[in-house]
């Protein structure tokens, strides 16, 4: 049994894909320390003021004794029981989505561009072999005769080299 969870654990799938959710983590904290440290700032300049949309709510039942302090947050809010709509977290969770979604758009699309080119480099790479039209082997481009049926090849097939 330890044998053949060794074996299920070195499948190259299994390595590939611990991998992959280790670089998505690492890349995950990038992401959030992106948003929460570049991008809500300036959005939060942009719409005259903090970026914080946590603490953004409405209450919609007020506690049957009012605190003395009105709550400036949504957790003191709470905690003083008032029953709140916390909108402004949900905000926050579709701006980082939308940034996150963009910028594994914006990964994916680099990756496929650079596969396309490398592609694109291998085709163009100029042929080494051609046919013979005789016995329709694969013969070197540079031959003037087949070594499989040794004809001579003809001139236009030695013009086209």
């Amino acid at each position: 049994m330890f044998k053949e969870f060794k074996e299920f654990i070195m499948r190259g799938n299994m390595l590939d894909m611990a991998v992959a959710v280790i670089i998505g983590g690492a890349f995950s904290t990038i992401i959030n320390s992106l948003v929460k440290n570049i991008l809500m700032p300036l959005i939060g300049l942009a719409v005259g003021g903090k970026a914080d949309f946590t603490n953004l709510y409405l209450v919609l039942k007020e506690p049957a004794t009012k605190p003395e302090v009105l709550p400036t947050t949504l957790a003191e809010a709470e905690e003083a029981g008032y029953i709140c709509f916390g909108y402004g977290a949900f905000i926050s969770a579709i701006i980082s989505f939308l940034i996150i979604a963009l910028c594994l758009f914006l990964v994916v699309k680099a990756f496929n561009k650079a596969k396309d080119i490398r592609k694109k480099e291998e085709e163009e790479a100029a042929p080494t072999t051609k046919k013979c039209p005789f016995c329709k082997s694969e013969i070197d481009i540079e031959a003037t005769r087949c070594p499989h049926c040794t004809s001579e090849l003809p001139e236009e097939e030695k013009a086209e080299e």
